[in-house]
């Protein structure tokens, strides 16, 4: 039988200072060692002098000591060690996917093939233009930005401050990280980021418009690093057709742009558990977004906790009330 069985108000409680509940014995071991000395005649006269006799020797004493005195100091005691109680369940704010991205800064993001508000913008404006409304939607979510061209860099760690993602990402530009592509580099960077992440929650989105020219790493080793760190690779090949001309307002291909290697990409992807998306416009790269939000779900909940109630406030004031109470029962008697 527990003591919420006996009084379900006190289910639970708990002192977080049980120790001083060593004190309450104090005053009647005080009391029995060291006894009141009655004196053969007043040490000091004074007007209330009868009053304090009556208090000092009033009969309503355990062990020598008030019992409303000792009630208060009990009461005292339990208030120092600080009585607390489970409160109700609490859902803590919903925790979502730690995701890393990575954004190809290569020279042929430059090309202007793409379509963005009804004008002609190159591959890395519409890119970010999608990313960031891609952001926009990943509330709960820890997102981190890797950046690769020549190398690959950590622009941003994982953070919950998406705000912060997206001021950074439009600070991007063209050979920020150098004119080739590092692809292996990249997802090598991301796979180290992510090693302290829950295995399930792995996730790297990497969007690329050409083929690995740089850095150490083949992708195909990076991508099997990837797999056996659980990390899962949703790989995007976006670009359009290569150089266009644009007379009168009219886009002209001109062929000798870089292919993008979508049978790569695809195998990287199928390594990891991951997906293969084609983006050769803006609508589809926002479409391929909208995917990946139904793929990796925004937000998983977060486990309940019940936070510590104190309850000292309630001993706390009966101790002084009680307190009082002897004193005026003292003058009054």
């Amino acid at each position: 039988m527990t003591v919420g069985d006996l009084w379900p108000a006190l289910d639970g409680l708990v002192f977080a200072w049980p120790w001083l509940l060593l004190a309450v014995p104090l005053p009647w071991w005080v009391a029995r060692l060291w006894p009141v000395q009655h004196m053969s005649g007043p040490a000091l006269r004074v007007p209330w002098a009868g009053t304090l006799q009556r208090i000092a020797g009033q009969p309503d004493t355990v062990h020598g000591v008030p019992w409303l005195a000792g009630l208060a100091w009990v009461l005292l005691c339990l208030a120092a060690a600080r009585p607390q109680q489970p409160g109700p369940p609490l859902a803590p704010p919903q925790s979502g996917r730690d995701l890393m991205v990575a954004l190809d800064l290569s020279a042929s993001m430059g090309e202007e093939d793409m379509a963005l508000g009804g004008r002609s913008v190159d591959r890395l404006t519409a890119a970010r233009a999608v990313l960031a409304d891609f952001l926009a939607r990943r509330s709960g979510d820890r997102v981190g930005l890797i950046v690769f061209g020549d190398r690959a860099y950590v622009l941003t760690p994982l953070t919950a401050d998406l705000a912060s993602v997206r001021q950074q990402l439009a600070t991007t530009t063209l050979g920020l990280a150098g004119r080739a592509t590092a692809l292996g580099d990249a997802i090598a960077l991301a796979v180290k980021r992510l090693q302290s992440v829950p295995a399930r929650d792995r996730v790297l989105i990497l969007l690329t418009d050409g083929v690995n020219t740089a850095g150490v790493l083949e992708p195909e080793k990076a991508a099997a690093i990837a797999r056996d760190a659980g990390v899962r690779i949703h790989a995007i090949a976006f670009g359009g057709q290569g150089d266009r001309l644009t007379v009168f307002g009219f886009q002209l291909p001109l062929g000798g742009g870089d292919e993008v290697d979508e049978a790569g990409l695809a195998r990287i992807a199928a390594l990891t558990g991951g997906r293969f998306f084609r983006a050769r416009n803006t609508d589809e790269l926002a479409a391929i977004y909208a995917e990946l939000d139904r793929l990796e779900p925004v937000a998983h909940a977060g486990r309940v906790v019940r936070p510590m109630q104190e309850r000292y406030p309630w001993p706390l004031a009966a101790a002084l009330g009680l307190g009082l109470l002897s004193i005026w029962r003292g003058r009054r008697a």
